[in-house]
């Protein structure tokens, strides 16, 4: 893993426990957490090459 991947995933990790946070702090809901984790993560993913963004409907078609 090069550096900017390692970095980017320590702060996710810092980015997921603030998120939770504010859910704990009743500042979000169960649905709006899923949505900045599964965005957030996705970007990450991305940035690592592990995803495409669009892709599964792709294969719907």
């Amino acid at each position: 893993m090069d550096e900017f991947t390692t970095e980017l995933e320590k702060r996710l990790v810092l980015y997921e426990k603030v998120i939770q946070e504010k859910k704990l702090e009743g500042l979000m809901t169960p649905k709006t957490v899923n949505t900045y984790l599964t965005h957030s993560r996705n970007f990450v993913r991305w940035c690592k090459g592990n995803f495409d963004p669009g892709e599964k409907n792709r294969i719907k078609r």
